[in-house]
């Protein structure tokens, strides 16, 4: 899931951390976070932000918790490297912190998962882990993984009513990237409009196989 601009940007031209949505963006993000096992983070969003989202309304708590759930989904940070300072607030929030990259690390992490060499058996294993219900949190080179593989069911985008410019699109820079099939007006299936507040929209599409 993830906020974007009128022009599908996910951060303004010069780059860094990006505060796109409101209240009720935070709001489907937060039940977002109710439905997963897992979230998956980007080591460049990581960075930008030195943490993660939380679920933070009450009555979604509980829902997690009278579920026998833990509060919180585990943090999936995919990187090449792992050098993540352990003084970050990320290490400090009260969940599971998982990393997928090439070795396994000392600190700061509960679990190390190899990168392996491709979306389908990282997801095989993350299922093997309980990891049914999976959240792509950001950013936007691994959002375009995700959707060069075909590995993405489900499309959950709050417009702002901004432009931006720029290139940090969620999407593939190169047009050819992206396989054939995603194109086609059958591939997706609309699943919910919901205005927000702040002049916001949410859109959910479902993946048609």
């Amino acid at each position: 899931m993830l906020a974007v601009s009128l022009d599908g940007r996910l951060a303004p031209p010069q780059g860094g951390a990006a505060q796109l949505g409101g209240p009720g963006d935070r709001r489907v993000l937060e039940e977002a976070l109710v439905w997963a096992d897992a979230c998956l983070i980007g080591a460049g969003t990581l960075r930008a932000h030195r943490c993660t989202a939380l679920i933070r309304d009450q009555d979604l708590l509980e829902q997690r918790l009278s579920a026998g759930r833990p509060a919180q989904p585990a943090a999936v940070v995919v990187s090449r490297g792992h050098a993540f300072p352990i003084e970050w607030r990320f290490f400090q929030q009260p969940l599971e912190r998982w990393l997928l990259a090439p070795s396994a690390v000392e600190r700061g992490f509960d679990r190390w998962i190899p990168l392996g060499q491709s979306w389908d058996k990282r997801l095989l294993t993350l299922s093997s882990l309980g990891v049914q219900h999976l959240v792509l949190l950001g950013g936007s080179r691994l959002a375009a993984d995700l959707l060069q593989e075909d590995a993405v069911e489900e499309l959950q985008l709050t417009l702002v009513p901004s432009l931006l410019g720029g290139v940090h699109s969620w999407l593939p820079q190169d047009a050819h990237a992206l396989p054939g099939s995603l194109g086609s007006p059958r591939s997706w299936r609309l699943d919910e409009v919901r205005p927000l507040p702040g002049d916001e929209l949410l859109t959910r599409y479902r993946r048609i196989r």
